[in-house]
């Protein structure tokens, strides 16, 4: 499996064909994505899928100075 979703699939996502109308889309329902030299969108799969963050909870900050 690939990490960006193929043009087939943006356009299956976006319900269009071209170029400019898959941009508009994604930019009305706030997907992640970048436009590559050739001005089509690349959007990756964790944008879409998301991904569930299994990292540990960030400690709370507590500043240096001593009390």
């Amino acid at each position: 499996m690939s990490l960006c979703l193929s043009r087939n699939e943006i356009a299956e996502l976006t319900r269009a064909k071209t170029r400019k109308r898959q941009v508009a889309f994604l930019v009305k329902n706030g997907i992640r994505h970048y436009v590559d030299d050739y001005g089509w969108p690349v959007v990756t799969r964790a944008a879409v899928e998301g991904t569930l963050d299994t990292s540990q909870p960030r400690k709370k900050w507590q500043p240096a100075k001593a009390a």
